[in-house]
């Protein structure tokens, strides 16, 4: 039984000529190129990295193989590895939890029998207790290349919980939906660090997990998060890819989409994720697309009464790389649930030079010239409120909320740049 497991797990890997990233994600021609995740790497090497090893696994549904077979099946049949214990991030390993909501542990996972632990429940970081007996940790899971989702800081936690104890952590990399060359917003300011904002990195920082853990780990990130300035290192191994390159969004890959979350259910929706998120914290209800069948694809809301002259605003800025047509919507749950909603979509025509965190800015530019009364509030204490932890900052936020221009934040937008594009070269293995 578990050779034959085994047998399904490994994939025919056929075509491997890989072509350039298409122009819009909306595009629905796909390329031949056949990306191998880590976890697909690590099975080609017989889990030697592996053998001989009590192993823990930090995944959830993303963490699978070409065929759709789970990470955890995969490790719990694979021969001379011993997988000891799960532990799951927000929402939890199987992926049944809704977004913020507390992640209970479980006496045992009903699937293969092993304990469960949460990472986002009574504690983020694993404890002690929960690393007994754990030679090497697996993280697995599929990110989303945005600052304010929660894996990556469950990453960093668990990094730094098993350097203290002595444990190596393996990476299997995956691709980052938005590619690699997209980087935007300025770096998380003094003050604001927060479970949505753990590193001193942009807003959209281009980077695959394996790399941003190796940056994370090089660079001292895992330092001071509750008032220590111990810079805490661990062992890291991070099994690479084969075949994906920076210039590739997901539906390049060859690979399946799997949501890693309830709301983002397609890939273009974790491309479309940044554009929209800081703008779902500001409390102007203004809806997204949460609740929907577009999540983070639409500005809507039911005081907006002209969304042709909305979308007509918006595509006179000529924003490279997208377009927006107006919508007529009414989302199924949620505050605005089966009201009438409109606004406008996106879309991306060229998401290589687009605006991703700052596309939201212009949105918002655009309402407050049709209807400056219903502008968000800026509150006074940021640090506070989950806009500024989502941010990052408030300084660009207070930029903005002076005139509701974008040009007015650009600068302080923009400074960090160049000084981390220079910094995150270092760690591109791709």
């Amino acid at each position: 039984m578990k050779r034959l497991l085994i047998l399904v797990a490994l994939t025919i890997f056929a075509g491997c000529g890989a072509r350039g990233q298409q122009k819009g994600f909306f595009d629905e021609e796909q390329p031949a190129a056949v990306v191998k995740t880590g976890l697909e790497v690590l099975i080609e090497q017989d889990f030697t990295p592996l053998k001989g090893k009590r192993v823990g696994l930090v995944t959830n549904p993303s963490g699978v193989n070409r065929n759709l077979v789970s990470t955890i099946d995969i490790l719990a049949n694979a021969p001379g590895v011993n997988l000891v214990a799960l532990y799951g991030p927000e929402h939890g390993v199987r992926g049944s939890e809704h977004a913020g909501d507390k992640v209970s542990s479980e006496p045992r996972d009903p699937s293969t029998g092993l304990p469960v632990y949460s990472l986002y429940g009574a504690t983020r970081k694993p404890t002690k207790e929960m690393l007994k007996g754990i030679d090497v940790m697996v993280y697995d899971i599929q990110d989303n290349g945005c600052r304010s989702y929660t894996f990556i800081s469950t990453l960093g936690l668990v990094m730094s919980a098993c350097a203290e104890a002595g444990i190596e952590v393996m990476v299997l990399d995956r691709p980052n939906p938005l590619g690699g060359l997209q980087v935007d917003g300025p770096l998380v300011e003094d003050g604001y660090f927060s479970f949505v904002g753990m590193y001193k990195i942009p807003y959209v920082y281009g980077l695959t997990v394996g790399e941003l853990a190796t940056m994370i780990n090089e660079e001292g990130m895992n330092r001071g998060q509750k008032g220590t300035d111990k810079f805490v290192k661990c062992k890291l191994k991070v099994i690479e890819m084969e075949g994906w390159r920076r210039d590739m969004l997901y539906q390049h890959t060859g690979l399946p989409w799997v949501m890693p979350s309830p709301h983002i259910p397609q890939a273009s929706s974790a491309q479309a994720y940044p554009c929209s998120g800081i703008a779902g914290e500001m409390g102007s209800s203004l809806n997204i697309g949460v609740g929907y069948t577009l999540p983070f694809e639409l500005f809507g809301a039911e005081w907006i009464k002209d969304s042709e002259g909305l979308a007509a605003r918006l595509n006179n800025l000529n924003l490279p790389g997208v377009r927006f047509r107006p919508v007529y919507y009414k989302p199924f749950y949620g505050g605005a649930a089966g009201k009438l909603l409109k606004g406008v979509q996106f879309y991306f025509t060229d998401y290589s030079i687009a605006p991703t965190a700052l596309l939201q800015f212009y949105v918002m530019q655009e309402l407050h010239a049709m209807y400056p009364g219903r502008s968000p509030k800026i509150g006074e204490d940021l640090k506070g409120s989950m806009l500024g932890k989502v941010m990052g900052g408030s300084t660009a936020l207070r930029l903005f909320a002076k005139r509701y221009r974008v040009e007015d934040m650009l600068e302080f937008w923009n400074k960090d740049r160049d000084a981390y594009l220079e910094k995150a070269r270092k760690y591109h293995r791709y």
